[in-house]
This record gives C-alpha cells, sequence and structure tokens, in this order.
C-alpha cells in the first residue's frame, strides 16, 4: 500500500520514458504524486523492513497461481513490491510504471525496467503474466477510473491482483490534510463487471495487528482471465 495511515494514505512497462511535464497531467492527482509529496511518500516508505511483510503477502498470492514468468506493477514506486515476488520468482521478468522521477530511478537502481509516465492512457503492447497495481486506485480521480482499469486489462495476461482500501461503496478520505487524494470503493468489484472474461480467484485482507508481518488494513483481490 500507499501509506501505513489510512487516513493519512504503488506504478509498470518497458524502457525508462519521462513522465509528462507540468501542464501535461490529466489530473490533480497525478500532479500530486509525481512531485515533492510523492518525494516524501519514498522517505516513509523505504524500510528494509517492509520487504518481510511483501514477501510473505506475495507468498500467500502467488502460492494460488501458477506459471509467472513474468511480472509488471502499475505503480512500482522504488520497487519493494518487484523485490519481494523476486526472491519468489528468481526466473522472473519484472518490469514497473511509475509516474514519480525520484522513485523510478530507485526502482531503477534495484534492477527493475521502469516506463516513466502516469498509468491514465498507456494501454501496453505486452501482456504479463502477473499484473499488480498496490496503493494506486485509492490516489486516482474517480471520474478517471475506467481508463485506469484498462490500462490493468491491456497488459493482463493471465492474473490481476489489485491491493488497495476497499468500502462498499465509493467514499472519499482525507489524506495527510488534504481532499480528493484518497478514495476507497469496491475496485475489484468494478474490474469484474466491466470485464467479462475475468474470474475472482482468492481474496484476502492484511490486518495492523496481525502477530506476525502485519499491513495496512488492505484487501487484495487476485483475479484471473480466461
Amino acid at each position: 500500500m500507499r501509506d501505513s495511515e489510512a487516513t493519512g494514505g504503488g506504478r509498470a512497462g518497458g524502457a525508462s520514458e519521462e513522465a509528462p511535464v507540468s501542464g501535461g497531467y490529466i489530473t490533480e492527482q497525478e500532479r500530486f504524486w509525481a512531485g515533492g509529496f510523492g518525494d516524501a511518500y519514498i522517505e516513509r516508505n523505504s524500510a528494509p523492513q517492509l520487504l518481510a511483510g511483501k514477501t510473505a503477502l506475495f507468498s500467500r498470492i502467488l502460492e494460488r497461481t501458477d506459471n509467472v514468468h513474468s511480472v509488471i506493477e502499475f505503480g512500482c514506486n522504488i520497487g519493494l513490491n518487484l523485490a519481494a515476488m523476486r526472491w519468489l520468482l528468481p526466473t522472473g521478468e519484472f518490469a514497473g510504471l511509475e509516474i514519480n522521477a525520484t522513485a523510478a530511478a530507485e526502482a531503477e537502481r534495484a534492477g527493475f525496467s521502469v516506463l516513466r509516465r502516469s498509468l491514465l492512457g498507456y494501454r501496453s503492447e505486452l501482456r504479463f503474466d502477473f499484473v499488480l497495481i498496490s496503493g494506486v486506485l485509492i490516489h486516482i480521480d474517480p471520474t478517471h477510473l475506467e481508463d485506469a482499469y484498462d490500462a490493468l486489462y491491456s497488459a493482463c495476461g493471465r492474473y490481476l491482483c489489485i491491493a488497495e482500501y476497499y468500502n462498499p461503496e465509493p467514499t472519499e478520505i482525507p489524506y495527510r490534510g488534504h481532499r480528493d487524494r484518497l478514495f476507497k470503493r469496491d475496485f475489484a468489484g468494478e474490474v469484474l463487471d466491466r470485464f467479462g472474461d475475468l474470474r475472482l480467484v482468492d481474496y484476502g485482507f492484511v490486518y495492523h495487528r496481525a502477530n506476525q508481518f502485519p499491513g495496512d488494513d488492505f484487501t487484495w483481490f487476485l483475479l484471473e482471465r480466461a
């Protein structure tokens, strides 16, 4: 997830490409994460111990899959999720898409191929075995969610994993003193309704008071494309 605070508050590709410059973004939320606030997020969420919890989470999720050889994360930030999966899939190929240039550079230094841009308007020319988005949809302008869903679907060769704050009805939550920056809803349900060839494989909840590997009170959903 993007942050360890629900009321206080992820990004995938090929060769590096610069994100749109100021004035080229579609939404205020994009500018928000591409700039200084996105840089500050990196500092709050780069502790090495986070890798253990992420590895535990993805070991559970990937256990429900088979033949995963390529992974792309939409909103990869500095690449911690990709790093966790690289431990579990040592022969896999990994890519990311990230709007914040500072975070993208960190992920590239960690050995991942990162496309530097927003996911809005993006359509993948490649299909990946496993597509991940974690803590990103909650920060997208709700009027552009269908565009984001289409971007994810375009890259999905088989599995799509959505890990976000869940709420049965759309709701907006104040985020570190900002309005219109964090939204909860049934993202996975909307994706399933939009694409008829996707089915639900599994889901789970990561509780902040778990005895081992506590998380951010988020729910993950694993979908499979027919």
